[in-house]
């Protein structure tokens, strides 16, 4: 019986044949389709322009921060897929490079706007803090894979609303309005993060041959202790599987700091002149534009570090280990009176 009802789907020309070979025509194309826009969804995004004064050309001092914050921001939800980390549909869900690269573009900006919240808009520690500020904060720090009730987008566009909010009170008639205090302390309050989150992907990103360090944890506290002990060498190494995930989430974090660099370049412009630190923050976007040139492999290659063939985490920890020893040049600077 099972071998006449199988004759009778493939007898040449029967009906049976034909609902068969339209129905592979149909998963064909639905791969075919999701191969596509697979491919189009994960391509990393171009820099964009950042803008040092509104539209009316008038000096604004943080416009261009808060402007770049909002581009960067409006790029995670408008980009070709929309925001693809939450997504649980084919062919988002099984991607990762690109949710990787938002998630480390969105880092930048939940540090970005708690220090516009905490400090930039502030005069000092006592100051009142920005409503809309104090909203878009918490909203950008939402989990960033929620896809219902709420999701993650309709969080983020909360966000994205109050920072709009808070650019157009920044550039209306009245000056009081909504305030940006572009000080040395506060950059440096900024450029400590950076420091950190630089840090730690350059680690991230040389552990990917994995290598044997000597455990530095309390050096110079010699009454100093730790949660645990872990021994005078640590043996420190990224999971196979996890190597291409640093490697994207290091480029969206470069990405993001780019333009987050040009802007404070703009608005931090007197205070850098002032500290003779402009050539060191040009020397950090140099190292991060380095960092983002087009990857020639259509994979992310985990060669040893003197092996026959690259190490494309190595060579990105090289630029960020610069640019973050130019970051802490640039602190020190700025401390400086």
């Amino acid at each position: 019986m099972l071998r006449n009802w199988f004759e009778g789907w493939t007898e040449p020309g029967s009906a049976k044949q034909s609902v068969l070979m339209i129905g592979g025509g149909v998963l064909a194309a639905l791969l075919l389709i999701c191969v596509v826009l697979g491919w189009y969804w994960s391509r990393e995004p171009d820099t964009f322009w950042v803008e040092e004064t509104p539209p009316n050309e008038m000096r604004v001092v943080g416009y261009s921060t808060v402007n770049t914050l909002i581009r960067t921001v409006e790029w995670l939800l408008e980009k070709p897929g929309g925001y693809l980390s939450n997504d649980v549909t084919p062919p988002s869900v099984l991607l990762d490079n690109m949710p990787n690269f938002e998630f480390g573009v969105l880092v930048q900006c939940r540090d970005l706007a708690r220090v516009l919240r905490n400090d930039y808009s502030r005069s000092q520690s006592q100051s009142l803090e920005d409503a809309d500020l104090a909203l878009a904060e918490p909203a950008l720090n939402f989990s960033n894979d929620s896809w219902i009730f709420p999701t993650t987008e309709s969080k983020y566009r909360e966000a994205l609303s109050h920072l709009r909010s808070f650019q157009a009170r920044m550039v209306d008639s009245n000056p009081a309005d909504a305030r940006f205090f572009a000080r040395a302390d506060n950059l440096r309050e900024w450029l400590v993060v950076v420091e950190r989150r630089l840090g730690g992907l350059s680690q991230r990103l040389s552990a990917s041959v994995g290598q044997r360090r000597v455990n530095v944890d309390l050096a110079g506290e010699p009454s100093a202790a730790g949660t645990s002990p872990l021994g005078e060498d640590v043996l420190v190494r990224t999971p196979w599987l996890q190597i291409d995930d640093v490697f994207y989430e290091a480029r969206g974090t470069a990405w993001a700091l780019l333009h987050f660099m040009r802007a404070a370049q703009f608005d931090f412009e007197g205070v850098l002149e002032d500290k003779n630190a402009v050539v060191s923050l040009r020397q950090i976007i140099r190292e991060l534009e380095g960092s983002l040139e087009p990857v020639a492999s259509p994979i992310i290659l985990n060669g040893d570090g003197f092996g026959m063939f690259a190490n494309h985490s190595l060579v990105l920890a090289s630029y960020l280990s610069r640019a973050h020893s130019a970051v802490i040049d640039l602190r020190s600077l700025l401390a400086q009176g």
